[in-house]
């Protein structure tokens, strides 16, 4: 039996001692974060699958659900587990609810479901529906996990007004007028990044995300956060943050005095009206706020931290811009780099070029880390759009075909995300018609002028349509939110197919990134991080536009020109210039040469 397959089978002999019928295990943390530190990285340790999903396991089966992204990824990973994948965002997709109804039909005795209750939302058990009987059971893991890593304990440091634009206290001030304007008492957030942003805190608790495994309650008078306070030492920076938080009327408690304390909010038998928000809160406080005194009254609704947080203020759009060009002079040095290594036949691979681009990122003052883990795929491996670039092991960069980098910055003024597919070598025909198409789409969308009131989803089109008109299509979103030396995806809005019907709006960052994933052979994908702004007002109402924040230059040598619009060309070649422009005088004779040679008009 292998590993995980095993792993599978100690989880069933636990059902059955329990009397369990089934065991939902959850990808996210008890903050629903996207990215999770290596605590709360069940699904892996489980199935041996290292992208986002969740899994199903019953006495007869067992079950991996994911997206489009991860199909060719989960595929791989999960040979020998014996665990299927179930694949969702697809015409005939079947939800984890759906499926346990039609595995149990529901006749006789409800059939019993285990879940970690802790990283389950409330919203997804509600969506279970009746007909189960849902069995919350904390830190389920441990169960069969021996050696399951401690929550992480990171060093907090707070930022200054001058680098967010909003004092803590401005923002306390907000959120309380905003508790007044809906009639509540107190909200309750969970969500790290919302957290970090409204006490202008930052860590290292999540790999990539500067953030803080903690919760915070606000009132009307009092502020609490609720964090591990690190007993075993302490850190000069951490005490002098909290002593900072406490100056500003916040008070800093244990972590796992969170259930404790909302049990009591209501005790004084006044009427208390908690604002908790159903798509992030996890099951387990759900439930403690049920159970908590008949004067506390439940308000369901999304944190109004979300949107005011996505807005940026112009000190935080003034550091992104600076973190861009910082990042796009990175991003110079290491394209040209590779070009030169490729001449000389240095015998590169896709895991040296992860870590020579990280490095650069690195000399920047004000670095703190990448944002996401950097895909660097070459050829098949780019066919995967969450490629995970192996350490050992990894494909040699040939000179011929195209190679993919995604990565991204985390600095102290702001965070990037850049995707950029270069030609190494002679490249196909095919080749060269996707990268074209791919770009098309890209410069459709970058150009868009749009009403006040759109929402991404109105415009997704404009990325694909070049590829729909020759039956092409990519699987995954064309654009997320990015945070403020923050996550590097948030919302609430984005540019999908799904609906979201969340306008964009003045102030907003959100990706540009179509692509095209042919598996066994290559990937495109292009991508830019673009601000939205002000474009006029007319007697047909208020416009706008995007504004590139992406700095690096749009390789052209392998364009298809007759695919090409005399606009799109246009468009294309004044982002070129502003690149070579804004970044010349930074980049040395050498490097500056070259980039002129990379830019010059189609």
């Amino acid at each position: 039996m292998g590993t995980f397959s095993g792993r599978v089978e100690a989880l069933r002999s636990v059902m059955r001692s329990r009397g369990w019928d089934a065991v939902i295990i959850s990808g996210s943390d008890p903050h629903s974060s996207e990215y999770v530190s290596p605590r709360w990285r069940q699904v892996e340790w489980l199935s041996g699958y290292t992208g986002e999903g969740d899994v199903v396991v019953t006495e007869d089966h067992a079950g991996l659900w994911t997206d489009t992204r991860y199909f060719i990824q989960a595929a791989r990973e999960l040979l020998g587990s014996g665990i299927k994948l179930h694949k969702m965002g697809v015409p005939d997709q079947v939800p984890i609810p759906q499926w346990l109804s039609s595995h149990f039909p529901h006749s006789g005795e409800e059939p019993t479901v285990a879940i970690d209750g802790l990283c389950e939302k409330m919203s997804f058990v509600d969506s279970l529906g009746k007909g189960f009987n849902v069995v919350d059971v904390p830190n389920l893991p441990d169960l069969v996990w021996e050696d399951r890593p401690e929550a992480p304990q990171s060093t907090v440091i707070t930022l200054g007004d001058d680098q967010v634009g909003w004092s803590r206290e401005h923002k306390l001030s907000w959120l309380r007028k905003k508790l007044m304007q809906g009639g509540c008492d107190a909200i309750l957030l969970s969500t790290l990044d919302e957290i970090a942003w409204l006490l202008n805190v930052r860590g290292s608790d999540v790999e990539y995300n500067p953030v803080v495994i903690s919760y915070l309650l606000v009132t009307m008078d009092e502020a609490d956060w609720y964090v591990r306070k690190y007993p075993f030492r302490r850190d000069s920076e951490t005490e002098d943050s909290f002593y900072e938080l406490k100056a500003d009327g916040v008070t800093v408690k244990d972590y796992d005095d969170i259930a404790l304390d909302l049990a009591s909010l209501a005790a004084d038998d006044s009427v208390c009206r908690l604002w908790i928000d159903p798509a992030t809160l996890n099951y387990n406080l759900y439930k403690v706020l049920e159970g908590c005194s008949p004067d506390l009254e439940l308000v369901k609704g999304r944190s109004p931290v979300t949107l005011r947080k996505a807005v940026k203020n112009d000190v935080e759009i003034a550091g992104m811009k600076e973190a861009h060009v910082v990042d796009g002079v990175v991003m110079e040095k290491f394209l040209w780099w590779l070009e030169r290594q490729l001449s000389l036949d240095s015998g590169i691979t896709e895991h040296d070029a992860a870590v020579k681009l990280s490095s650069l990122r690195a000399e920047v003052e004000g670095y703190r880390g990448d944002s996401f883990k950097t895909i660097s795929a070459y050829g098949p491996n780019a066919a995967l759009p969450h490629y995970s670039t192996p350490v050992t092991g990894s494909a040699l960069i040939e000179p011929r075909g195209l190679y993919l980098v995604d990565s991204g910055g985390q600095y102290l003024f702001g965070t990037t995300d850049i995707t950029r597919t270069v030609p190494i070598g002679p490249c196909t025909d095919l080749e060269k018609e996707d990268y074209t198409l791919v770009l098309k789409g890209h410069i459709g969308l970058a150009r868009a002028v749009f009403p006040k009131g759109t929402a991404g989803c109105h415009l997704d089109v404009l990325a694909r349509d070049p590829l729909w008109k020759s039956k092409r299509n990519y699987g995954h979103g064309t654009g997320h939110g990015v945070g403020f030396y923050l996550n590097v995806h948030e919302g609430p809005h984005d540019i999908r197919q799904s609906f979201n019907r969340q306008p964009l709006m003045p102030g907003m960052i959100v990706s540009d990134e179509p692509g095209i994933y042919r598996e066994g052979l290559f990937g495109v994908r292009h991508e830019n991080l673009v601000l939205v702004t002000e474009a006029g007002d007319n007697g047909f109402g208020s416009w706008l536009k995007f504004e590139p924040l992406t700095l690096c230059h749009f390789d052209t040598s392998v364009l298809v020109p007759g695919l090409l619009t005399q606009s799109e060309k246009d468009w294309l070649n004044a982002y070129n210039k502003r690149v070579r422009d804004t970044l010349s005088p930074l980049l040395g004779k050498e490097i500056s040469a070259w980039l002129l040679e990379k830019t010059r008009p189609i």
